[in-house]
């Protein structure tokens, strides 16, 4: 799936997927759900949280 593609099903832009991907931004609870429903996964299976204590 294209990051415009996967934009457009969770109803955000382009730029927003890539700022996701490279960890420069943090979704919202809401877009998070979303994209884990795009896949078809759970929100934990589609992002990890690291703390500095496990990195």
């Amino acid at each position: 799936m294209t990051q415009a593609a996967l934009a457009d099903r969770v109803g955000v832009t382009r730029q927003t997927i890539i700022a996701i991907e490279q960890g420069k931004y943090s979704p919202s609870l809401e877009v998070a759900f979303q994209i884990a429903r795009v896949f078809g996964v759970g929100l934990d299976d589609a992002f990890s949280y690291e703390t500095e204590e496990s990195s």
